[in-house]
């Protein structure tokens, strides 16, 4: 049988990634929850799906789905970030797998809470932590992996995406929801970062406001500048006079990573993960969520010691 799945927080452009992968994997999405109406992309996979404005009623509905022996198997939740917590306790109280955009939760500590739910529902919490799924950032995981065990690479990161004025009035710009920059733009790249080199044994904040931010991280096996715009007057000329609004760039002792495509299917392969038991789980969450919170909770020091060459334009 099909696996059955509801999703909620179908208004962002992240959840038709998930409605993709859902038809990708022969799945079945058969509700759908937002607080918004206007949801004319939901015909294009499942027209069929129940649809529900009140989170309220999409609970109900899980649960009376869940009394008639028919309860969901997945729930994937494309909420604003400060509501994955609240929305992962929905899925599982309703005997459902939770599958997660990141970052999972914004804070260490409600980790320690999901996992305690975790065990008690027989459930599983799924994060969507697609960029080690890339095969690039495979290719490297790999060639770290290789290396001598005293070896520290020297890693330089670099992360531009523009975005207009909208984003600082919506949730996005309010850092109680989002997390600000390092949170809901930087964390798959902290994860990402860290599932390579090795945990953080050191970090530091030079610069970070609504807009940017930039710091060092010494990680066991690297030592990494980091750097994170929403600003397009950020993008190198070369971007801007292509009219590219966005820039990713990783520098391993001076070679450039090249990493700006093979994006479109990660989150299809990231389902695919998941269905065959091989998800991302709490544990994998845990070390981003907990670095993200300690870097945009850090005192910015200023341009001293060795930072981010982008800091200075």
């Amino acid at each position: 049988m099909k696996k059955q799945f509801a999703l909620i927080g179908s208004a962002g452009y992240i959840a038709e990634r998930h409605m993709q992968a859902i038809r990708a994997v022969d799945g079945e999405l058969v509700a759908i929850a937002d607080k918004n109406d206007v949801m004319g992309k939901i015909d294009s996979y499942f027209p069929g799906a129940d649809f529900f404005l009140e989170t309220e009623r999409f609970d109900r509905y899980l649960d009376k789905q869940r009394r008639n022996q028919q309860a969901i198997d997945y729930v994937s939740i494309c909420t604003p970030n400060y509501l994955h917590d609240a929305h992962i306790r929905l899925a599982l109280r309703n005997q459902a797998h939770a599958i997660c955009e990141k970052p999972l939760v914004l804070n260490p500590w409600n980790i320690d809470a999901l996992e305690q739910i975790e065990k008690e529902s027989g459930k599983q919490i799924y994060n969507i932590l697609q960029l080690r799924l890339h095969p690039t950032i495979i290719a490297l995981r790999e060639k770290v992996l290789k290396a001598p065990a005293d070896k520290i690479f020297d890693v330089d990161l670099t992360y531009i995406t523009s975005r207009g004025k909208w984003y600082y009035y919506s949730w996005k710009g309010d850092v109680s929801k989002s997390g600000g920059i390092t949170t809901n733009i930087g964390i798959h790249f902290f994860d990402m970062l860290t599932w390579i080199f090795g945990d953080a044994e050191f970090s530091k904040v030079h610069f970070q406001n609504a807009q940017k931010a930039g710091g060092f991280l010494q990680l066991q096996h690297a030592r990494v500048r980091w750097f994170l715009s929403l600003d397009q007057n950020d993008l190198p000329r070369e971007q801007r006079s292509k009219g590219l609004s966005t820039y990713r760039s990783i520098t391993i002792d001076g070679e450039e990573i090249e990493f700006s495509s093979g994006f479109t299917d990660l989150h299809t392969q990231s389902y695919q993960q998941i269905l065959s038991g091989h998800g991302f789980g709490i544990d994998d969450a845990r070390t981003s969520v907990e670095l993200a919170y300690q870097i945009r909770n850090s005192e910015p020091a200023g341009l001293t010691g060795d930072y981010h060459p982008f800091l200075n334009l």
